[in-house]
């Protein structure tokens, strides 16, 4: 089967575009600080993908197969907005949000002026393609991430994503890397926490409470995006791994590949049109896209930024 065109339900994709084809050379690495403080995990066999009723299968999360990993180390947290200024301090590194001159950004954080004047993504009206929105200005032009510092970086591509990677001697996780570590010891549980989505009451992630995409009551404390490490984290002891951004891996993404594909240390096809990403976001509902569970996946074109999209480093 060729590789799949992502949809737009979970974070647009840019049209492709001569500039496009056209990434930005990673920098050298140069910072080892990050490295320094990723989490050792022992790998080992585990149950991948799922066969839940729940779940999406057009998407591939399954079949439930057993997977072997070779030790690895991942980030507890995504990547801060503060760690990434510091990445673009040292190298000058410009964005693809940058380079395009646009990102796309949820309508309901928009002032009604700028609202107007960003086109509608077709089909998924709530995203707005806005002039001006990348790291630095989530919501556009007179957007700031002062107050956001521990939040994680948003409107950064795979390309991004990778050339931080370069820079800080790290890289991004495999599709089982980071279901493995996501999962944090539990075996088959729909959440890094077990089956029930808030047990005894409680909220465990950053998601879209109320109805989509119009009313969003932000019980669990966060309207849009929470400080990466907001909630408890799991067994592993990392944070958030469902719920508040989408997190970019190193995976081209496929629907069946895995299905016959390598058992020991797998990874995604050698080509293909987008990238894998996992856990979800703040905008997810389960009304609409139920994607924030440990086996859920999603994509998008290497070179698209979202509102939602950020991304955590291994090695």
């Amino acid at each position: 089967m060729p590789p799949q065109k992502p949809k737009s339900c979970c974070a647009p994709a840019r049209e492709r575009t001569t500039l496009s084809l056209t990434a930005p050379a990673p920098r050298a690495a140069s910072d080892s600080r990050v490295a320094k403080r990723l989490l050792a995990l022992p790998g080992g066999r585990f149950l991948m993908g799922t066969d839940d009723v729940v779940g999406y299968p057009a998407d591939g999360e399954g079949p439930l197969r057993e997977v072997e990993l070779s030790p690895f180390r991942i980030a507890p947290t995504t990547v801060t907005n503060t760690q990434f200024a510091t990445f673009v301090k040292a190298t000058g590194y410009v964005t693809d949000a940058e380079r395009f001159a646009f990102s796309y950004v949820f309508e309901g954080f928009l002032p009604a002026e700028l609202r107007a004047a960003s086109p509608r993504v077709p089909g998924t009206p709530w995203w707005r393609a806005v002039h001006g929105a990348t790291w630095k200005h989530p919501e556009g032009p007179g957007s700031s991430i002062g107050s956001r510092q521990n939040h994680p970086v948003v409107h950064v591509s795979w390309n991004d994503a990778v050339a931080f990677c370069a820079w800080s001697g790290t890289r991004l996780p495999t599709e089982a890397e980071w279901e493995y570590a996501a999962r944090g010891g539990l075996e088959q549980r729909r959440y890094p926490w077990g089956d029930e989505l808030a047990p005894g009451g409680s909220h465990l992630c950053n998601i879209w409470r109320g109805s989509f995409p119009t009313v969003n009551t932000a019980d669990d404390g966060y309207r849009s995006t929470a400080p990466v490490k907001a909630f408890r984290p799991n067994g592993f002891g990392l944070y958030n791994t469902v719920g508040n951004v989408w997190e970019w891996t190193a995976d081209w993404f496929s629907r069946d590949f895995h299905v016959t594909g390598p058992r020991s240390d797998p990874a995604g096809p050698p080509e293909g049109l987008a990238r894998a990403m996992r856990g979800g976001s703040h905008m997810c509902h389960d009304s609409y896209c139920h994607r924030y569970r440990v086996a859920a996946r999603s994509s998008n074109t290497p070179d698209s930024s979202v509102g939602n999209i950020g991304f955590r480093v291994a090695a």
